[in-house]
């Protein structure tokens, strides 16, 4: 499980500094009001990833982060898929009942990539994970999950994001192509044996934002 610090400093090794066009220091100073909420989540919780530092599109476009991705041990770059036209992703927007802070950066609380929903279709995938008292990852959220926790992207167990959504029956999903993460959509109605659907049970931003 990496600490706070450790997926802070993840985020600088990647270049989120010059991405976000603020310095080394201001993007910290930034982020530091998450860190006494990090330690908190992370005496209460004993999964193995208790919370993961989501930095949004207000900092970095996903356009940007997407190539960061990489699968462990793998070098190929992370894509957004080329049926995604150009400037599509800032088409997509969180449903309104996930209540995503509107803070530049915050906590995902217990992110899961929901593999028991694989072959399940988006639309009858997301009434399961609201009624467990979840909400279901939003593009930004996923990319987050796949930079400070690579692994748990597998071949046939990849996810989808069913919390962006678009005025269409588009749901984004993550999965892997030449041995590199993906950033592409499915469709509402269809199942997908090899994509879950990924959620988390809350999501924190710094007292007073």
């Amino acid at each position: 499980m990496p600490d706070f610090p450790t997926q802070v400093d993840r985020l600088v090794e990647l270049g989120y500094p010059r991405l976000a066009r603020r310095s080394e220091q201001q993007l910290r100073a930034l982020l530091a009001p998450l860190a006494p909420v990090a330690d908190t989540l992370a005496a209460q919780t004993h999964g193995a990833l208790p919370f993961v530092l989501v930095v949004t599109r207000a900092l970095v476009d996903p356009y940007e982060s997407v190539p960061l991705l990489r699968l462990p041990g793998s070098d190929p770059p992370g894509v957004v898929d080329r049926h995604h036209a150009p400037g599509d992703l800032a088409t997509y927007h969180p449903l309104e009942m996930l209540a995503v802070p509107r803070s530049p950066a915050y906590l995902l609380v217990d992110p899961d990539r929901g593999e028991e929903l694989r072959g399940v279709p988006p639309e009858e995938a997301l009434p399961v994970v609201t009624a467990r008292g979840r909400s279901p990852l939003t593009i930004d959220e996923g990319i987050a999950l796949v930079t400070q926790a690579p692994h748990l992207l597998e071949k046939n167990h990849c996810f989808m994001l069913s919390g962006s959504r678009r005025r269409d029956r588009r749901v984004p999903a993550l999965w892997i192509s030449g041995r590199a993460p993906k950033l592409g959509w499915c469709w509402d109605g269809n199942p997908y044996s090899w994509l879950g659907v990924a959620s988390a049970a809350d999501r924190l931003a710094p007292a007073g934002s």
